[in-house]
Order: C-alpha cells, then sequence, then structure tokens
C-alpha cells in the first residue's frame, strides 16, 4: 500500500471496476467503454485502461490517473473498433506502478487476448510458482496475469474452456473480462463475491461491475452474473457454462455498505434503499435523544436519511465534502496526512451550533477520521456529538480485493464499544449488528461478512500476505 496515499475519509479502499461493450455491427466501442468507465470511476483512482478490438488485432491504452487524464479525445480515436473491455484500478495486490495496470494482454495461441480483473485471487502466489516452474514469465506482480497465463495454458480446448478451466483453478474473488479478437467472456467467481452485471445496448452487450455504468450508455439492463457462471459474447450471440460445482451466493457486504454507487442494482438489491433501511434499523437499535441527524458525505447519507425517517429527528447538513479532492491526494508530511480531513470536509458552523448532533457513518476502520469528525463539530458548537456506524465493527482485514489494514490497525477490532468511544470521543457511540446488517440486506445470510465475523467463503492462503493477525508474511 502507498503510504502517501490519503485514505478516503478512513475507509476500506475501493477494489476495481471492470467493463465491456461487444457488438457485431459498428460501434465506438472505446467511447462507449470511456464512458462506462467514468461511472465506475469511484472503484479505483490510480490507473485506467481500454484494449479494443477491431476483428484483426487488440490495442490498449492506459496509464495513471483517472479516466479523464488518462484518455482525451484524440487518444480515443486512435483505439477503433467495435469490441472494447475497460478497467479503473486500485491496487489491492500488485505494487501501484503502470506495468501492472489493466487491461492485461499477451500474445497467445488463442491469439491476442485482454483481460480487465476485479477481485484478489488467494492462491496466486502458488499457482505464480507452479507456472514458472514450467516455463512461464511473468512482466507484472498483478495475480491478473495469473489468470491471463492459466487461460492461455489451456488454449486446445478453445476460449470458453480455457476459462473455465482456469475458473476452477483459481481461488478468492474475481469478476472477469476477457476480451479476444473476436469475442468477449464474462466471468464471476464461484461466491459470487464480486459483482459483475450484463446489459443490452441496442445490437450489442455489455458488461460491467455496477448497474449504474448500464445506466450511464443507455443500456438496458438484462441481468447479474451468476455465481461461478461464464459467458460468452461472439457472432452468435449471448450463451453461458456453469460447469462449477458449490456454488453459492455470498456477494461483499461492503459493496451494498460503502463501495458502490447508491444508484446501483447489485444481485436484485437496490444500493441506495438497503442503506435507507440500514438507517431505519440503526435506529432502532441505538437510540438517541438528539436535535439533528446529519451523514458523513457521501455514502454515510442515505442511512442518515433512515434514521432521520425513524427517529423523527430532522436531517441537516453539517458537513460540506470538497468534491475538488482526488482520492489519491498527496501529502507531504503525516502531520499534514491527518489534517486531510480539514481538507475533505468543513463544518457548516450555523447549523451544529447549540444543537445535538447525531452524525451517521456507514462504517469505520480506524476510527482517526472519525476523532476528527467528532472535534470538528465541537469545535464549531456542537453541545453534544453521538456517532452512529450502520454497519459492524470492522474486525478483521479482507482478502478478497478489498485494501483492509492489518488486524492491530482496525478499532473494531478491540470488540469494546466503551474503549472504541473512548478513542473517537463522542459522548456515544453505537454501531448496527450483524443481525441488523442481514435484515437490511433482505434477511438471507448471502453475503460475505468476513470483515465483521473472521468467517470467510473461501480458505484466505495468504502466502506472502497478511494473516488474520495483521502479521506480514
Amino acid at each position: 500500500m502507498n503510504n502517501n496515499r490519503v485514505p478516503e475519509l478512513d475507509k476500506l479502499e475501493e477494489e476495481c471496476g471492470v467493463f465491456g461493450c461487444f457488438s457485431n455491427s459498428p460501434i465506438d466501442a472505446s467511447v462507449v467503454t470511456y464512458y462506462g468507465l467514468y461511472s465506475l470511476q469511484h472503484r479505483g483512482q490510480e490507473s485506467a485502461g481500454i484494449a479494443v478490438s477491431n476483428g484483426e488485432r487488440i490495442m490498449v491504452h492506459k496509464g495513471m490517473g483517472l479516466v479523464s487524464e488518462v484518455f482525451s479525445k484524440e487518444k480515443l480515436d486512435v483505439l477503433k473498433g467495435s469490441s472494447a473491455i475497460g478497467h479503473v484500478r486500485y491496487s489491492t495486490t500488485g505494487d501501484s506502478d503502470i506495468k501492472n495496470s489493466q487491461p492485461l494482454d499477451a500474445e497467445t495461441k488463442l491469439g491476442p487476448l485482454s483481460i480487465s480483473h476485479n477481485g484478489n485471487i488467494v492462491n496466486a502466489d502458488v499457482l505464480r510458482d507452479l507456472l514458472e516452474d514450467t516455463g512461464r514469465l511473468f512482466q507484472t506482480s498483478s495475480d491478473s496475469e495469473v489468470i491471463l497465463n492459466l487461460i492461455a495454458r489451456a488454449y486446445k480446448k478453445g476460449l470458453p474452456e480455457a476459462v473455465s478451466d482456469a475458473a476452477n483453478t483459481i481461488q478468492g474473488s474475481y469478476a472477469i473480462i476477457i476480451l479476444s479478437k473476436d469475442s468477449m467472456v464474462g466471468a464471476r467467481d464461484r461466491n459470487g463475491i464480486r459483482p459483475l452485471c450484463i446489459g443490452r445496448l441496442g445490437d450489442a452487450w455489455v458488461f460491467a461491475s455496477e448497474s449504474c455504468a448500464l445506466d450511464t450508455i443507455g443500456a438496458e439492463f438484462v441481468r447479474d452474473v451468476k455465481p461461478g457462471e461464464i459467458v460468452i459474447a461472439d457472432k452468435d450471440g449471448l450463451r453461458s457454462i456453469n460447469n462449477m460445482e458449490r456454488t453459492s451466493c455470498q456477494t461483499c457486504s461492503f459493496e451494498y455498505i460503502y463501495f458502490a454507487r447508491p444508484d446501483s442494482v447489485i444481485d436484485e438489491i437496490d444500493v441506495y434503499e438497503m442503506r435507507c433501511r440500514s438507517g431505519e434499523r440503526l435506529y432502532e437499535e441505538c437510540p438517541v435523544e438528539a436535535d439533528i441527524i446529519s451523514g458523513v458525505p457521501n455514502s454515510g447519507i442515505p442511512a442518515a436519511v433512515g434514521y432521520s425517517k425513524k427517529s423523527g429527528i430532522p436531517y441537516e447538513m453539517t458537513l460540506i465534502k470538497n468534491k475538488y479532492v482526488g482520492r489519491t491526494f498527496i501529502t507531504p508530511s503525516q502531520e499534514l496526512r491527518e489534517k486531510a480531513v480539514n481538507v475533505k470536509l468543513n463544518v457548516m458552523k450555523n447549523s451544529v451550533k447549540g444543537k445535538r448532533v447525531v452524525l451517521i457513518d456507514d462504517s469505520v476502520v480506524r476510527g482517526t477520521t472519525s476523532r476528527k469528525l467528532v472535534e470538528m463539530l465541537r469545535a464549531a458548537g456542537a453541545t453534544e456529538v453521538h456517532l452512529r456506524v450502520a454497519s459492524p465493527p470492522v474486525a478483521y482485514p479482507c482478502y478478497f480485493g478489498i485494501d483492509t489494514p492489518y488486524r492491530n490497525e482496525l478499532i473494531g477490532s478491540e470488540g469494546d464499544i466503551e474503549a472504541m468511544n473512548k478513542t473517537i470521543g463522542a459522548d456515544s457511540l453505537g454501531y448496527l449488528s450483524r443481525e441488523g446488517l442481514l435484515a437490511s440486506l433482505g434477511g438471507e445470510e448471502n453475503f460475505c461478512m468476513g470483515c465483521f465475523t473472521g468467517v470467510y467463503p473461501v480458505a484466505a492462503q495468504i502466502g506472502r500476505g497478511k494473516d488474520v493477525m495483521g502479521e506480514q508474511k
């Protein structure tokens, strides 16, 4: 992890976003993909890339930075073709370096291939060692290249079956899109940890991490890719194969809590409505007398709306976010990094002066930002500040594509609400229970909640990563 990066208000860092557009008719696929990536920018801000097929070859352009920084009209004009895949990246595995930016491409016996991947392969180190023993060479430290090599190794079976073989070998989380000269393949891990959906744009098929990307380009939502399913778009249309055993839907609960845009729908759950329900349930579990309710922008606001609706306490905007400060905002010293909250958020003093404030956040990771926000509200004249969190305490790291701190850096690992509140300094602190979160998600236990419970859908073969006690291996 880049220690110079200021976390987005002390949140879990996003994974990545993937997008693909396949058409048998003429279409400016690079432009469609550009706008699709624009709507997925919240999922990664380190690098962006697009690969385009013109039916004969695949052209790739990628770079460090935001979508708008990496691409210009002139660059898009060069990427001509009717099929394209794209990627926005936050590095959960592999260094923050241009060589690890995606899509990754390779010349194989299947022809040129390019891959975009969201997630984390927990047995990537083992597979990399085995592939290197057979003479495979790696150009990056990304686990996505491991997937690409596994696909290339099974070339005799054809692309769909080669992807199926690779999917049955890798363990962990993935939503991947693979582009060949004349086809596109989308796949989702057997537990459905990372989201992937299908849309239709005229005659074109579209794959995206979130449905909001389909809305941006005017595509019609068709359905979510099922856990363990492989979907192929080619000259014959759209078809799928699913020969994977022991599949189950355990979508990452943090997709709904924080990562996804509120206007997305993932596995038939409306993200905004879920966040509002979590706020209502939070009031039922952790009520408090106050004058106003406020949410930490932006992902804490829907839960604050729900808390206000259920409690009858009026909602007020108390924090203003500077939207022009990028998520990769760099500061030259630790002291200034700790003050970055003041750059990103400012208090509306007239809204809080002399009032008892309930501040709603979607989650708390280290607690440093929460402590600073409480201090800022008190300095602005709030007589009481009560912090309510619309998710359970984050007590364990994630191994499936989210950059979590070591366990000893997670304030929720203490397991003692009073001790946690002593660190934060609020008048009171309350978290949504695990049962309350599941109720907000619809009542079914079809979600990965490993960062709350320490129980994961896949055994974490960490290799050289972080173990559950936060020690570096």
